[in-house]
């Protein structure tokens, strides 16, 4: 069984990105699942409350979930030509300590995906993730890439994805990203 943390890089509850995660659960082929987690416990990132109270739970939980998955999907937002700044400061906190990223992230392979309002889908945010995932000593998956562009038409008012061009290629991503990581174990 190939497991999948996805994590979703909004806060909004009807967030386009976490239906996109959520459809890409349905769609997972056999013998793999995707396990959708939000960063809404994540608090914003202070190295004084590191040291004075630890990791906050919702972050220890997630970093183990993390690490004991066989791949991550990470699922970005673009906000102003960029990674949003809460889903790089959740990233953030799961670094720490530094010393514990090889355990969470080390050859972990990873895809990105993400839904935008915008007509360019999340091409610039999915390129700045690059710099990051080589930082933490990721594998990331180059051969596909989904960009769900103009998303508000393919989304309805609780978030679940409706466009079935969009549903096809998301099947089609997470067929080919399953298989990435299969392969990587044999």
């Amino acid at each position: 069984m190939t497991r999948i943390i996805g994590i979703a890089g909004s806060l909004r509850r009807q967030s386009f990105n976490l239906g996109l995660l959520r459809a890409a659960a349905e769609l997972m082929p056999d013998g793999a699942t995707l396990e959708v987690h939000t960063i809404n416990d994540i608090p914003l990132y202070n190295a004084d409350v590191e040291v004075a109270e630890g990791l906050p739970r919702a972050v220890t939980d997630l970093k183990d979930k993390i690490a004991a998955a066989d791949g991550l999907l990470l699922a970005t937002p673009e906000y102003n030509n960029g990674i949003p700044g809460v889903f790089k400061n959740s990233i953030d906190w799961l670094s720490r300590p530094a010393s514990d990223i090889g355990r969470v992230f080390g050859a972990k392979p990873v895809a990105v995906i993400g839904a935008s309002p915008g007509g360019f889908g999340t091409i610039l945010a999915q390129n700045a993730w690059l710099g990051v995932l080589r930082t933490l000593g990721t594998k990331p998956w180059f051969e596909g890439r989904l960009l769900a562009a103009r998303a508000g038409g393919s989304f309805d008012a609780e978030g679940r994805l409706t466009d079935d061009a969009v549903r096809e290629k998301l099947a089609g991503f997470v067929a080919g990203f399953v298989a990435f990581i299969e392969e990587g174990r044999s």
